[in-house]
C-alpha cells in the first residue's frame, strides 16, 4: 500500500508519519510526505526526537506534493490540526483521502520539556496509528471498508 501524508509545510508532522510509518510497517506500506507549500527544511526538532526514539532520519526532505504526481498513491492522509483552526491541503488526485489531525508539536510554546513532551507524544500517536495500520494493509479490504478502517483509525487517538 501506498501512502502520502500531507500538511501545508511538510516539516513535521507529515516527516514524522512517514518516517515512523516506513519503520513500523515498511513491509507492507511505502511512506511518503509532502506539503502543499513546503518550506524546504525538515523541522530540526523532528530530526532530533526521531532519531532519538530510533527512527532513521537521512532521507527525509520537505518538498512539495507535486513531486509525487507519479507515485499514485491509495492512500492520502492530511495530520494538520483542523481543531487549531489549520486548513488542511485539499487533494485532487484519485487516492482515497483520510485526515487525522495531530497538534503541531514544533508549535508548542514554553520549556524544552515542553517541548520534548509534545514530540514525544506525537510520535506516541502515529507509531500507534503505524501499528493499526499495517494490519490494515494486510487485509484485502475493498474501498469503501478500508476507508471506514482509515477514519475510525484517525480518529481512536
Amino acid at each position: 500500500m501506498k501512502i502520502l501524508f500531507i500538511c501545508t509545510h511538510n516539516r513535521c508532522r507529515s516527516i514524522l508519519s512517514e518516517a515512523i510509518t516506513n519503520k513500523i510497517a515498511g513491509g507492507v506500506i511505502d511512506a511518503r510526505s509532502a506539503g502543499s507549500q513546503p518550506v524546504g527544511e525538515v523541522h530540526p526538532l523532528s530530526v532530533k526526537y526521531l532519531q532519538q526514539t530510533g527512527y532513521p532520519t537521512d532521507s527525509l526532505k520537505s518538498q512539495s506534493w507535486d513531486e509525487f504526481e507519479d507515485f499514485h498513491a491509495d492512500v492520502v492522509i492530511t495530520v494538520c490540526d483542523a481543531a487549531a483552526g489549520e486548513a488542511c491541503p485539499v487533494w485532487f488526485g484519485k487516492s482515497i483521502k483520510v485526515h487525522w489531525g495531530l497538534a503541531d508539536p514544533s508549535k508548542i510554546e514554553g520549556s524544552e520539556e515542553d517541548v520534548k513532551t509534545a514530540f514525544l507524544n506525537t510520535i506516541k500517536i502515529i507509531e500507534q496509528r503505524a501499528t493499526k495500520l499495517a494490519k490494515i494493509a494486510t487485509q484485502d479490504l475493498d474501498t469503501a471498508s478500508l476507508k471506514v478502517a482509515l477514519n475510525d483509525l484517525g480518529a481512536q487517538s
